[in-house]
């Protein structure tokens, strides 16, 4: 990608390093263990720990004075110049739609942290959590995905923050918190609810391609391979690929992100057009998507 001498976004809040001295609250184990399963890759865990009614006190974090590497600082820069890049991106966009788009706070972490969602580890990977509008990453992640998932590039790592700001978006819009009320209705972990999250993750991916299609438009940002980078890493997170990796088999109906055909296909949608209207994963049957 091409990012040079684009503006940082002031959005992005630094916890690395940073020791917890003061908390209260917590959701126990039990809460982590189910908190990760379901953000684990882009999942929204909002609705479910309100659901536990897990509460939140202030939290006070002290920095420990970490040195970062050189590798550290570009991510930490990258991060901020594409969290800038979705925020004018998704300020046009609503103002097409005679709206105003209000960003989300990104918090960079190490470990573990404390979010308007609940407590939470690296091993979550980034998620958004709705209940403070923002979205949370470590950024071992990205160093970790060409090992664990086969998906690297940096056009790989702007989907990943892209996917989560745009969760974001359906937030702003609505779309998360209906979606969140039918999940309710039908109880969690059940064949409703799982396509649910389906559609919301592959809309998700849609407005993600829907950025990088605009943000291209606006800044010349992509270069030749960005897309594959992108698509490839979208393939390597599909519920059956990852199923298969584990398990060596499928289970269809505990989907819950959707297949890498599905979001490879959706994501390139909103690459291709960069059209939000066209994103629209709840009107269409289930088995069409």
């Amino acid at each position: 990608m091409r990012l040079e001498g684009r503006r940082e976004s002031t959005n992005v809040e630094d916890r690395r390093g940073k020791k917890t001295v003061a908390a209260a609250g917590g959701i126990g184990l039990g809460g982590i263990i189910i908190y990760l399963l379901i953000s684990f890759l882009g999942g929204d865990p909002s609705a479910v720990m309100e659901q536990m009614g897990s509460t939140q006190a202030q939290t006070e974090y002290v920095d420990d004075g970490t040195d970062y590497s050189e590798v550290d600082v570009e991510l930490m820069t990258f991060c901020k110049r594409i969290l800038a890049g979705t925020e004018d991106v998704w300020t046009k966009e609503f103002a097409k739609m005679g709206r105003t788009y209000n960003a989300p706070k990104m918090v960079i972490f190490s470990d573990a942290v404390s979010s308007g969602c609940g407590n939470a580890t690296s091993a979550s990977g980034p998620f958004y959590c709705s209940a403070d509008e923002t979205v949370y990453l470590d950024l071992e992640f990205f160093k970790s995905m060409k090992k664990q998932i086969g998906a690297d590039g940096d056009f790989a790592y702007a989907y990943v923050i892209a996917h989560e700001v745009g969760h974001h978006v359906q937030n702003e819009l609505g779309i998360l918190g209906q979606a969140h009320q039918q999940m309710a209705k039908y109880g969690r972990d059940t064949k409703q609810s799982n396509e649910i999250s389906v559609r919301l993750e592959l809309q998700a991916d849609f407005f993600a391609g829907v950025w990088a299609y605009n943000d291209n438009k606006m800044f010349g940002s992509l270069e030749d391979g960005d897309i594959e980078e992108a698509l490839n890493a979208a393939a390597k997170i599909g519920d059956d690929y990852l199923q298969k990796q584990a398990y060596g088999r499928t289970m269809p109906e505990t989907f819950n992100h959707g297949t890498s055909a599905q979001r490879s296909r959706w994501l390139k949608k909103g690459i291709y057009t960069g059209d939000v209207s066209q994103g629209d994963t709840f009107s269409p049957a289930y088995s069409d998507l």
